[in-house]
């Protein structure tokens, strides 16, 4: 490293103990990325909860944080992440994901040559269980997402977002100012994707930024995560928010000074 001060991208994941043996493909993915000249990457891994399955998969890296803390899900995990993310922007890595090589460089470019774009997010394919992979219809093409359109497309489509929350790079200030993720069980990143998109624009890079695991124990995949009723208030509190920061009228458009 340099003599000259270097500017971090945090990459925040929560983890708990069934996602936790896919750490070490997360871990390559992050080091097979080449960022900028003067930039480098930070990972503050966030145990949901305390236990004694985690660490063991967490690598020894000066540039990796592991934490612990109370259980309260994955938005609680990466909320409290953030008390150590020392950076401009927050990258989100779920446990069971990986990134595609030039992922956060092309995160990166797009954040620094547009102050006005408050988040950035890309392709996603599924890893599927063979190791094959599978793309998601209608992706947006290349370029920025006016604000409101996440929300619009959305509530036209069954609640399913046209570009994916495990994908998003984020100005650490804007999201603070947002509060971080929903306090929701499941959701919590399409609320927080809905809640940037009312106040900031983003934008859409249409190459694989992504690798999203489909495996037996994800969160996703349970009988609970599509529960009716409680998938009908997680979509109605999510809208709800969304809709009243856009009545604020407030518009990110420019960086906030936070110390």
């Amino acid at each position: 490293m340099s003599a000259a001060v270097r500017r971090r991208v945090i990459i925040v994941t929560a983890v708990h103990g069934p996602s936790a043996r896919f750490l070490p493909e997360a871990y390559a993915s992050l080091c097979a990325q080449e960022l900028p000249e003067g930039w480098e990457w930070h990972w503050v891994v966030q145990e949901d909860g305390r236990s004694e399955a985690v660490a063991p998969y967490v690598p020894d890296d000066a540039r990796v944080a592991f934490r612990q803390g109370r259980s309260g899900g994955p938005g609680v995990a990466r909320t409290i992440a953030l008390a150590h993310a020392d950076g401009p922007y927050v990258k989100v890595l779920d446990a069971d994901d990986r990134l595609t090589p030039g992922a956060l460089a092309r995160d990166l470019a797009v954040l620094e040559a547009n102050p006005g774009i408050g988040w950035v997010t890309s392709r996603v394919l599924d890893l599927l269980p063979d190791g094959s992979t599978a793309g998601f219809p209608g992706d947006p093409e290349e370029g920025p997402i006016e604000r409101g359109a996440v929300l619009d497309f959305w509530r036209a489509n069954d609640f399913r977002a046209q570009v994916h929350p495990a994908s998003l790079c984020v100005r650490r200030d804007l999201l603070l100012a947002l509060g971080g993720w929903m306090a929701l069980p499941a959701s919590e990143d399409t609320g927080l994707l809905l809640a940037l998109n009312a106040v900031s624009r983003g934008w859409f890079s249409a190459e694989v930024g992504l690798l999203y695991r489909k495996w037996e124990g994800q969160a996703t995949g349970q009988a609970s995560h599509i529960d009716p009723a409680e998938r009908a208030a997680r979509m109605a509190v999510a809208e709800a928010r969304a809709r009243a920061l856009a009545a604020t009228r407030w518009t990110y458009d420019s960086p906030i000074t936070i110390a």
